[in-house]
């Protein structure tokens, strides 16, 4: 690992500048944080983009990426085709009861009609050194301690860590720093920037197992989740998938939200759902390749301001992943582009003012984009987090037709204002108007 004195290149061979000094700080290099660093270094701007891991390295995850996250890879001029390793899929197949349905991806102006699937260790290796190729400075195994912060103003001015095995310490410095540190976001919380109570959180719990259907070119979603061993088969408030990988294996998992206070071991209840799994998933015991993982899911932009003192949020750290689907990689992506797109109109300006002016537009920005949508997903996020509706619910029927392609369109938040479908238009329109707190 370089010292804080060496010179560091990155990927695409443009000379670093060296000591400890950056434009722009990014903590953390998993989906949000190498965006970020990708949109912010192919500017011209110097990045230093630091990772507490060295890669490959692991995360819980669905490994299911929907077209929105398609899209920003495409974006980053990452090669998508299965040639290079991917695994494309047609579309999400909903399941509910004895009722299964598949839905192909729309074909959008906005987005590409597929899906993919790769694991999350290839895959957040592949975007930091894509962030690297543009010029980002990333180092691996720096782990930061904490804020550096200007104690008349309050300000960051940079960050203190720990480099490698040897846990060398180091500081930088920068005039505006990108916190993409994940849910636990050490570097938010220091900087006073705290969780919202009244906002939901997920967990999700995954593993792998192989499988004949390793191939499935739709991701799966068991929409009626329920404890096998429960008498009353209780509906519960999350859902289950299973998504192919393309390489023998399956990811399966379930996403529920820790708001309903229900006392149930959910790695336990995630074996005990696989077991009563279709005979064709070829789902055994000896068939797991990997314990049950788990991990927080940080929802509806629950970690607020988004923006302040020099410090953006993006990714997990500002809890941008949908609370009506769970889903986080796209949010994640596009939260990093959007600070980037802020970072470098601020440090265009002359004037202090006119950059933390500009600063300011960033959760502005999020609000434009998510707000109506991740309302509607925390008006359902609170219904199921009612076991009694939720009850209720699931004896109307959730397999229905009708219910199942509304769940869907809800579900991947991929609309056009101008579509010809009613449905379509329905949705975009509540999802801008919806009232976000």
């Amino acid at each position: 690992m370089p010292g804080p004195e060496q010179q560091v290149t990155g990927d695409g061979g443009r000379s670093a500048r060296t000591g400890e000094d950056a434009d722009v700080i990014v903590v953390g290099a998993g989906p949000a944080g190498s965006t970020a660093a990708y949109h912010l270094a192919r500017t011209g701007l110097d990045v230093l983009l630091l990772e507490k891991s060295a890669f490959p390295r692991e995360k819980v995850c669905g490994d299911g990426l929907t077209p929105r996250a398609v899209k920003q890879l495409t974006d980053l001029g990452i090669d998508v085709s299965e040639e290079a390793g991917w695994l494309h899929n047609r579309g999400l197949r909903l399941v509910s009861g004895r009722r299964s349905i598949e839905f192909d991806w729309p074909e959008l102006s906005a987005f590409p009609g597929y899906g993919l699937v790769r694991r999350r260790a290839d895959f957040d290796e592949l975007l930091a050194r894509r962030a690297a190729s543009a010029g980002a400075r990333l180092v691996e195994r720096a782990n930061v301690a904490g804020p550096s912060v200007d104690e008349r103003t309050g300000r960051i001015t940079g960050v203190t860590a720990r480099l490698g095995e040897e846990r060398e310490p180091v500081s930088y410095r920068a005039p505006v720093v990108v916190a993409a540190d994940g849910n636990s976001t050490r570097l938010s919380v220091a900087m006073k920037r705290y969780r919202r109570t009244d906002r939901a959180m997920g967990v999700a719990y995954r593993t792998y197992f192989t499988t004949p259907r390793h191939e499935d070119r739709y991701l799966e979603a068991w929409l009626d989740l329920r404890d096998p061993g429960d008498p009353g088969r209780r509906l519960l408030p999350g859902y289950a998938w299973v998504f192919g990988m393309g390489d023998g294996t399956a990811n399966v998992g379930l996403g529920v939200l820790d708001t309903a206070h229900i006392d149930l071991d959910w790695r336990d209840l995630l074996r005990r759902w696989c077991d009563d799994l279709p005979p064709e998933y070829a789902y055994t015991p000896e068939a797991v390749t990997e314990p049950v993982r788990g991990s927080a899911l940080p929802m509806g932009l629950n970690r607020q301001p988004h923006y302040a003192d020099g410090l953006l949020l993006v990714g997990d750290a500002g809890g941008t992943v949908s609370p009506g689907t769970g889903e986080g990689i796209a949010y994640a992506m596009e939260s990093g582009r959007f600070a980037a797109e802020t970072v470098v109109q601020a440090l265009a300006r002359r004037t202090d003012r006119g950059r933390e002016l500009a600063l300011r537009a960033y959760p502005q920005a999020l609000r434009s984009a998510y707000a109506g949508y991740f309302a509607l997903g925390r008006l359902a996020a609170d219904l199921l987090g009612r076991p009694r509706l939720l009850g209720a619910a699931g004896a109307a029927g959730l397999g229905h037709p009708s219910l199942l392609k509304v769940a869907f369109r809800l579900m991947v938040n991929l609309t056009e204002p101008n579509s010809k479908d009613a449905l379509d238009r329905l949705l975009h329109l509540v999802g801008r108007v919806a009232p976000g707190r």
